[in-house]
């Protein structure tokens, strides 16, 4: 069996992680806050790239930084890849609670979009688990408590600031 590089790991589960909670968070808001599909598109599209963007160029700088600093004492990592696996992460894993949005009506898209969100961060975690041979139900839910708690944020937000 292949070894999971480490920092590869970990650039793909936050871009997933990260690009969920808060896109699903953005659309509950923005949902909740207006009901107006074109707004929330947007809003969702602009947030999904802009994010999977700035991740993808954070993970690079901050990765190429710490092997400047530690001259790679570690297993030599390829920067470019670990921008670019989150980036590709994190634009895949917006697209998820965004789907619902464009093809359903408010509120079944709302209540869609949150819940495949969730489910998806949940098997995240399952399978998280499964690969690093600990408690898959257990990673699943614990993501699965983050993730919500984050989206509701959005919803709170939502309801506070309704245009």
């Amino acid at each position: 069996m292949r070894t999971i590089n480490r920092e590869y790991m970990r650039s793909v589960m936050f871009g997933i992680e990260n690009s969920l909670i808060s896109t699903a968070g953005l659309i509950a808001g923005l949902s909740v806050g207006s009901k107006d599909k074109e707004l929330v598109v947007l809003g969702a599209v602009v947030a999904i790239l802009i994010e999977a963007v700035a991740m993808g160029v954070g993970e690079y700088l901050s990765d190429d930084a710490v092997q400047e600093l530690d001259k790679i004492k570690r297993h030599p990592d390829n920067s470019m890849l670990s921008g670019l696996l989150m980036t590709t992460a994190g634009t895949v894993a917006g697209l998820i609670p965004l789907a619902p949005v464009i093809f359903l009506d408010y509120p079944t898209s709302l209540i869609v979009s949150i819940s495949v969100a969730l489910a998806v961060l949940f098997l995240l975690g399952y399978v998280k688990g499964r690969l690093l041979k600990t408690n898959p139900i257990k990673g699943g839910i614990k993501i699965l408590i983050v993730g919500g708690l984050a989206t509701s944020v959005g919803v709170v937000v939502g309801l506070i600031f309704k245009v």
